[in-house]
């Protein structure tokens, strides 16, 4: 393999631990392996097989960070909470590295979203999330006043204490906190989920993913922010235009024959009484 592997790890003891002893044992079988000492440095010139990630969801969402729009896969180890983006457990490590070795393995494109932020007609802000983008407020402040456009024509605004717009990768994160539905990562659409909704006819809403999602706050909006992916975030306020649409890049995912999503949902949800 001329490529190298990259490995990506949270700051946890015990998966750090193992990324060195993934680490020995890669390097036995002849593959470079560059680590991604921290989640703010970018990675270093070199092409790139593919980036295992050993934590949770949060490490996967920083790593997806890190390559940005560069074609490289990512292999996601649980090392953590409850998470989705991760779907092959710490137990099964070496049985997925194998694999993937081997080339028994498939990579799907998960649909980003890319964000604009525009003020007084510039472009303040442009970035690409995987799971979602938020708008919420400080705990003290109040309601938010978020206008919703859908390619320019205007749906409604929401009343509450925030407002999620994510993708179907993303259904399964902060939107299903909220109360908002479990999306298959195949389906074409995009998610709007109010947090906390004042009004109970606010409800979650799926669009294509086509659509331009335009946001504006009305009202008196102070101590407003926009975080992407959880990840890094921004004030916002009513100069301030929220453009949110299909990212022209996607994120591709090592994915194996024997990891099923609907096993994984049921795993991650604890359906069916662990049943298989």
């Amino acid at each position: 393999m001329k490529q190298a592997i990259g490995i990506v790890v949270k700051k946890d003891e015990k998966a750090q631990k193992k990324a060195v002893e993934l680490e020995a044992w890669l390097k036995k079988k002849g593959v470079k392996v560059i680590f991604a000492d921290n989640f703010d440095s970018p990675l270093p010139a070199s092409d790139f097989f593919c980036i295992i990630v050993l934590g949770g969801d949060g490490t996967f969402l920083s790593a997806a960070r890190l390559i940005g729009s560069r074609d490289i896969p990512l292999m996601g180890i649980k090392f953590g909470e409850v998470g989705f983006l991760a779907e092959t457990t710490e137990n099964d490590l070496y049985k997925a590295v194998r694999a993937l070795l081997d080339g028994r393995f498939s990579v799907e494109e998960r649909m980003c979203l890319n964000v604009s932020v525009i003020r007084k007609e510039a472009e303040i802000a442009s970035v690409d999330v995987l799971n979602d983008v938020v708008i919420n407020k400080s705990a003290l402040s109040r309601l938010a006043y978020s206008a919703v456009y859908i390619n320019a024509s205007y749906l409604t605004t929401f009343k509450a204490d925030g407002l999620i717009v994510g993708t179907p990768t993303g259904s399964t994160a902060y939107s299903l906190a909220a109360g908002g539905p479990v999306v298959h990562p195949t389906v074409p659409g995009i998610i709007l989920t109010p947090i906390c909704p004042f009004t109970l006819t606010n409800r979650p809403l799926i669009v294509a993913d086509t659509s331009e999602i335009e946001i504006r706050l009305e009202g008196d909006p102070t101590d407003i922010a926009l975080t992407f992916d959880g990840q890094e975030g921004m004030d916002i306020d009513s100069r301030d235009r929220i453009v949110v649409k299909k990212s022209a890049h996607s994120m591709k995912m090592i994915t194996f024959s024997d990891q099923n999503y609907f096993n994984v949902l049921k795993a991650r949800l604890m359906w069916s009484g662990g049943k298989p």
